[in-house]
């Protein structure tokens, strides 16, 4: 029974060994920029004097604001971007603090709940 069991358990290891020793196909994917396009479309609008003082009037820090920013998801920051996109030339600036001031808002919100998820996490961690 031994002999058998050690048989099988030697053929895996063969086996696997063997294996380990193919060759895998390379597999390269593209690597977006376009994230990093939107990101530094925000960050042209946050840079202009009129976004700054706006968000000052709404007590934003704009340094603040470019931290959020930087703090997007790939999707948020195209969706942010796209939005400003959609705005009409030489108008609709107060839509466009509205917008940053609520992508703002979402970013603080998940970093809340992040940070309460993470703190469940660490009390759960302690009760054991």
């Amino acid at each position: 029974m031994k002999s058998k069991l050690r048989r099988s358990i030697v053929s895996v290891l063969i086996v696997s060994v063997f294996s380990m020793s193919l060759p895998v196909p390379a597999q390269a994917g593209i690597v977006g920029t376009e994230a990093a396009a939107d990101r530094e479309r925000i960050a042209a609008v946050l840079d202009r004097e009129e976004v700054r003082t706006r968000l000052a009037i709404h007590g934003v820090d704009p340094t603040d604001a470019k931290a959020r920013v930087a703090a997007l998801t790939d999707e948020e920051a195209s969706r942010l971007a796209a939005e400003i996109d959609a705005l009409p030339s030489g108008g609709g600036f107060e839509s466009l603090v509205i917008v940053v001031i609520y992508a703002v808002a979402a970013v603080v919100a998940l970093i809340i709940v992040a940070v309460r998820q993470a703190g469940k996490a660490i009390e759960a961690g302690r009760a054991n």
